[in-house]
């Protein structure tokens, strides 16, 4: 083999060559950029940071050794989320952690090369961000928050808890939910139940005070939040407002009743993260996202808060309760 060659044939198998050995090799540093559609000042921001961090040092991957980094907090604001995705994608990652559907979103307009790892996406089939949840395709792959059939479970909670209750609100904004499926799912059986869906819209805070005083007002309601960042971040809105008009209410995720709500059923969403660790480790060794499936949950936690209960005059079961995975006093 010629000298000229030779070097050639090196070059193109140093590009080959998966970024996670390289950096193990050779002492480079692996980018990884992390787009979180909640603010940094939130509760559950600094568990998850940890929890991704954990789960790549437990990998081989230490921050400020072989990788790094780079945090961006969009805090549910749309602009503030797309101006992010812009800067993540300049910053040329060799994979993006990006967690919201409308983080995704804009990552997804901006580039279709750079591999991402999404966290806590509710229907990436339904946003067209994967083909398949087998088979992904592309340069997207990762986990999901819930499935859509849950819905009708949600359901089913208030009205064991609440059996006078006779509609529910459906309360999602459609600028950063996938809520069709959610919609599909409690019609199909609100019959059954006896109590009527009602499809909510809110796009700010002060429509989110307006529908539920609304609510409130009418008797037998009570209400469930779409697994959201926009829910999330005005839980502390939501719940406050729920308390005050009395109204039962059952959330997707357990740091509402640790907020103060009334009951959650759905995933641990700190241990999602760690989870992620896995696939970003494995793309950084040479895996590509459309060839890792998409992971939906399996594993779901039934919460109470009692002094939520008392404060609306609501009694829950006994035989409720110690179906409960927790039960706080």
């Amino acid at each position: 083999m010629r000298r000229r060659d030779f070097i050639s044939f090196l070059g193109s198998m140093a590009l080959s060559f998966p970024i996670g050995a390289r950096a193990q090799q050779s002492g480079r540093v692996a980018r990884v950029g992390v787009l979180m559609g909640i603010s940094e000042n939130d509760p559950e921001a600094k568990p998850r940071v940890e929890a991704l961090q954990g789960g790549l040092k437990s990998l081989g991957w230490t921050e400020g050794q072989n990788i790094h980094l780079d945090y961006r907090w969009a805090a549910g604001d749309l602009d503030q989320t797309r101006r992010f995705a812009q800067e993540i994608v300049a910053l040329k990652p060799d994979i993006v952690v990006v967690h919201s559907t409308p983080a995704v979103k804009a990552l997804r307009e901006l580039t279709s090369t750079v591999p991402m790892v999404f966290v806590l996406v509710a229907d990436p089939i339904g946003s067209g961000f994967v083909a398949s949840l087998a088979h992904p395709g592309g340069n997207l792959t990762g986990f999901m928050n819930v499935d859509a059939p849950m819905a009708s479970k949600w359901m089913e909670l208030i009205k064991e808890i609440a059996p006078k209750i006779t509609r529910v609100a459906l309360i999602y904004n459609p600028h950063t939910a996938p809520y069709q499926s959610y919609l599909r799912s409690f019609d199909e059986s609100a019959p059954t139940l006896g109590a009527k869906a009602v499809p909510t819209p809110v796009l700010d805070a002060g429509e989110l005070e307006t529908v539920i005083t609304s609510l409130g007002n009418q008797r037998d309601s009570a209400l469930f939040v779409v697994p959201d960042v926009f829910v999330q971040v005005h839980r502390e809105l939501i719940i406050r407002l729920a308390e005050q008009y009395r109204l039962p209410a059952v959330y997707p995720y357990r740091f509402f009743p640790e907020s103060g709500g009334l009951m959650s059923y759905g995933i641990d969403t700190v241990i999602v993260f760690r989870q992620a660790a896995s696939y970003v480790d494995r793309i950084l060794k040479g895996a590509a996202p459309a060839d890792l499936p998409v992971q939906a949950p399996t594993n779901f936690q039934l919460v109470i808060n009692l002094k939520a209960a008392k404060a609306i005059g609501l009694t829950i079961p006994e035989s409720f309760l110690v179906r409960a995975d927790q039960v706080i006093e």
